[in-house]
């Protein structure tokens, strides 16, 4: 499958941006979808995932109840709705696909899009 993602830029801290994956190749409802992100000098940390009908859904702690993801799977689309937003949010940010049933959702994703940046200024 592959994933192109957009939808990141400059925001001031405690604004919104909404990040965009659309995926190709494959029956989208096949895989589970995450999104990651790595921000300079650190590495890739997972950020939230959501299970092929979007009735699960996970995230980290320090995301949650600020950010939120959804899929549509008629569009072939899976979003990250990012609100009040903190420069510790500033990285490069991947959407990833992982087929449904292989395990956990926070690790060990197959395919991987291009990264979109998001800067978050103080």
């Amino acid at each position: 499958v592959q994933l192109q993602a957009s939808g990141g830029g400059l925001v001031q801290a405690g604004g919104s941006l909404r990040l965009s994956c659309a995926a190709s190749g494959r029956t989208f409802t096949s895989y589970a979808m995450g999104w990651f992100r790595q921000a300079p000098g650190k590495e890739r940390e997972f950020v939230a995932a959501i299970s092929w009908s979007g009735g699960c859904t996970y995230y980290a702690d320090s995301v949650k109840g600020r950010f939120t993801i959804s899929r549509d799977n008629a569009k072939s689309t899976v979003y990250l709705q990012m609100n009040s937003l903190k420069p510790e949010d500033t990285a490069v940010y991947y959407c990833a696909a992982v087929p449904q049933g292989s395990g956990s959702y926070y690790a060990n994703y197959d395919y991987w899009g291009q990264g979109t940046l998001v800067t978050v200024s103080s």
